[in-house]
C-alpha cells in the first residue's frame, strides 16, 4: 500500500505541482530512502547509528567524481589521484561502482561495529561520521575540501526518487519480516537468550549493517544526481539529526513508522523553515526567527523520547492497524447482534 501511494503521489506532483513543490517532494523521497536505510540496522538491532550519512556522502562523492566531465575536472580537481581527473564514466557504471565501494567499506567497518553494543556502538558510529567528514574536507585533491563539487550530470527526477524509495520500502519490509530480521530484533530484546537459542548476532548485525549502508548510498546518489553540486556539509551533523528525528518520531522498529515520521518531520521542517524567514501571514509581517528549524528537530526528539519512546507507530505496520480496525468492527457487530437478540420483546 505505501508503495502505491508513493507512486501516485509522485505522478501527481510531477505533472501538476509547482517546481518548488517538486523539489520538496524529491527531498522527502530522498530522506525517506536514507531513513529506511538506517532503520534496517537501527530498527532491527536496537543500536542507534549516527554513521550512515557518511555512506551517503561516499556514494555521492564517488558518483560525482566519476561522472563530472573531464573538462570541468581539469578546473576543479586537476591533480585527482588514480587518474580520475581524466576519467568520465556513464552514469549506470558510476552508480554501480559507488554502490560497490560503499558495500566494501560497510563490510570492513562492520567488523568493528558488530563487536560492541549499546553506547559503545553508538559512539563508534559517530566516530565513523566524523572520520568521513574529515576525509571529505581534508582530501582536497579529490574532493576540493570545503569547496563544492559541481558539474555533476543532473539525471534524476521525482519519479526516479519515488522508485528508489519504493524499492527501499520493499527491501526494509522484507528484511524486517524475514527470519534474520526476526532473530536480530529478538537479540536486541535479550542478547543472552538469543545467543543461547543459537542466533548468530554478530553475523546478522553485519548483514544488516551492509544492507543499510547500500540503501543509504542510494540516497547519496539521488542527492548528487538531482542537485548537480555537493559539499561536505551535506553529509554531517545537520543531515544526521534530521533523519534521526524522523526515525525516532515514527518508531525505529517499524517500516511504516519511518514513513510516518519522515512525512511529519518533513512537513514540520518545511513550516519551520518558512517561519524562520519571517513570512507575511494575513497581512502581518512576522519577525525572522533564525534557528527555528534546529529547535524544531530538538523539540521533536525530546518530546518523543519523553512521551512516546517507541515512536508513534511503535512496532506496528500499516497492515497491523488495518487488522486491528477490522477486528474492532467485527467485535462491534457481534456485540450489537447479541444485544439485539437478548433485548426484551414487547
Amino acid at each position: 500500500m505505501p508503495i502505491i501511494v508513493l507512486a501516485l503521489l509522485a505522478l501527481l506532483i510531477q505533472n501538476f505541482a509547482e517546481p518548488y513543490q517538486v523539489r520538496i517532494a524529491y527531498a522527502f523521497m530522498l530522506n525517506l530512502t536514507l531513513a529506511l536505510g538506517i532503520q534496517v540496522f537501527m530498527g532491527n538491532s536496537g543500536v542507534l547509528s549516527f554513521g550512515h550519512v557518511s555512506f551517503m556522502g561516499v556514494a555521492s562523492y564517488a558518483v560525482s567524481i566519476l561522472t563530472i566531465p573531464v573538462a570541468i575536472k581539469a578546473t576543479l580537481i586537476p591533480t585527482a589521484p588514480f587518474g580520475l581527473a581524466a576519467l568520465q564514466l556513464p552514469m549506470p557504471a558510476a552508480v554501480l561502482i559507488a554502490l560497490l565501494l560503499v558495500a566494501v567499506l560497510a563490510w570492513l567497518s562492520g567488523y568493528l561495529v558488530v563487536r560492541v553494543s549499546g553506547a559503545a556502538a553508538e559512539i563508534l558510529t559517530l566516530a565513523l561520521l566524523v572520520i568521513a567528514y574529515v576525509v571529505f574536507t581534508g582530501w582536497i585533491d579529490l574532493t576540493r575540501g570545503q569547496r563544492s563539487l559541481y558539474g555533476i550530470p543532473v539525471v534524476s527526477s521525482l519519479p526516479v526518487a519515488a522508485a528508489v524509495a519504493a524499492l527501499a520500502i520493499f527491501v526494509a519490509k522484507m528484511f524486517r519480516d524475514s527470519n534474520p530480521g526476526l532473530q536480530l530484533r529478538a537479540s536486541s530484546e535479550d542478547m543472552l537468550a538469543a545467543r543461547a537459542a543459537g542466533v548468530h548476532v554478530a553475523r546478522l548485525r553485519h548483514v544488516a549493517w551492509v544492507l543499510s549502508a547500500i540503501i543509504a548510498a542510494a540516497a547519496g546518489i539521488l542527492h548528487a544526481t538531482f542537485m548537480g553540486v555537493i559539499g561536505p556539509n551535506n553529509f554531517y551533523f545537520s543531515q544526521t539529526f534530521l533523519i534521526i528525528a524522523m526515525i525516532i518520531l515514527g518508531g525505529s522498529r517499524s517500516v511504516s513508522g519511518v514513513i510516518v515520521g519522515t512525512f511529519l518531520v518533513s512537513a514540520g521542517n518545511e513550516l519551520a523553515r518558512t517561519l524562520e524567514n519571517g513570512p507575511t501571514v494575513l497581512g502581518v509581517e512576522l519577525p525572522q526567527m533564525f534557528g527555528l528549524t534546529g529547535f524544531f528537530l530538538g523539540f521533536v526528539i525530546v518530546l518523543t523520547m519523553t512521551w512516546k519512546r517507541n515512536g508513534l507507530m511503535g512496532d506496528r505496520e500499516f497492515e497491523d492497524l488495518i487488522k486491528i480496525g477490522r477486528i474492532r468492527n467485527t467485535k462491534r457487530v457481534i456485540s450489537r447482534d447479541i444485544n439485539s437478540d437478548v433485548a426484551p420483546q414487547p
